[in-house]
């Protein structure tokens, strides 16, 4: 009788880890992350804090001029959308301690809970790559939408007078309808997330 393909799989993995030792490497390590940090430390886990409700990720960065100026969208969007959707600010750049990220809260009028990324488990999770940059996931925790707020910008240093597309907002909405988000991904013009794998 042949032994059950996870059995072997056990088995498997089990001869890696001896054979890793006894060449005297030790054991094979892979670290994961699956949390982010608010500004005091603990761990967070945007998405058990928020069961079965839809999660917004906005991806910003302090000293990113164009993730700047959407601040007075991100926290409208918050607000229109407050008691329907959770909304997190996600700072993804491990070079911006607390102390930094409060200031930032305090200058834009930010009263949206903000959350440190610095192993980039919520960026890879939302499959963010710039700031400003919105996700959405639905109340199952399933990623819908990602990508830009608007279309305010169409490039670097070329902005529209105003948005003329809503992305973001109309993802939010479909999810809280759930209906299928068009598109579910949208290029977003801002500063490039660092050190991201």
């Amino acid at each position: 009788m042949f032994p059950s393909r996870s059995k072997s799989l056990g088995v498997c993995v089990a001869l890696l880890l001896v054979q890793s030792m006894v060449a005297g490497s030790g054991p094979v390590r892979i670290l994961q992350y699956d949390f982010a940090e608010d500004l005091s430390g603990a761990q967070i886990d945007p998405f058990k804090v928020s069961a079965d409700r839809v999660v917004v990720l906005l991806f910003v960065q302090t000293d990113c001029p164009i993730s700047n100026r959407y601040a007075p969208t991100i926290q409208k969007l918050n607000d229109q959308f407050r008691g329907k959707a959770n909304f997190w600010l996600i700072y993804p750049n491990s070079n911006e301690p607390p102390a930094q990220i409060r200031t930032h809260l305090s200058k834009f009028r930010y009263t949206i809970s903000a959350l440190r990324d610095t192993h980039h488990a919520l960026a890879k999770r939302a499959q963010a790559t710039i700031t400003p940059e919105g996700a959405v996931f639905d109340s199952k925790g399933k990623l819908v939408y990602h990508g830009r707020i608007d279309n305010w910008y169409e490039d670097l240093g070329r902005a529209r007078p105003a948005p003329t597309t809503h992305e973001l907002e109309d993802a939010i909405q479909a999810a809280l309808n759930k209906k299928p988000t068009t598109p579910d991904h949208a290029n977003a013009v801002g500063c490039y997330i660092s050190d991201l794998k």
